[in-house]
């Protein structure tokens, strides 16, 4: 199954998650995955969430990024990856002076 970023729509999801500011989203859902493509503004954050029942994989496309893993620091720039496992919790803020592009997997554990 081919997924074309450019041509899925975009939608802003203002204080995702009870976070700061708006992540631009570009997502393919389906009852297995969120695929995600995501850019997150100067300032801007994912609030604090746990993940029960589903994962997730942050790839850092352009910027940086500061994640919180339960509880401790994290500082992503382009080319890494941040991974929050099934009951774990996180947070990602771009505490940098540009926005930031990341991909993101998040697969429903059945």
């Amino acid at each position: 199954m081919l997924l074309d970023f450019k041509n899925l729509k975009s939608e802003r999801l203002n204080n995702f998650k009870g976070g700061e500011k708006y992540v631009d989203a570009v997502m393919h859902v389906d009852e297995d995955n969120r695929i995600m493509y995501g850019a997150l503004p100067p300032g801007g954050s994912i609030g604090l969430h746990t993940h029960e029942g589903t994962s997730e994989a942050i790839y850092v496309i352009k910027g940086n990024l500061k994640a919180l893993y339960d509880g401790k620091e994290e500082y992503l720039s382009e080319g890494m990856c941040h991974y929050c496992e099934k009951g774990h919790t996180h947070t990602i803020l771009n505490e940098s002076a540009e926005d930031a592009q990341y991909f993101a997997v998040i697969p429903n554990h059945k």
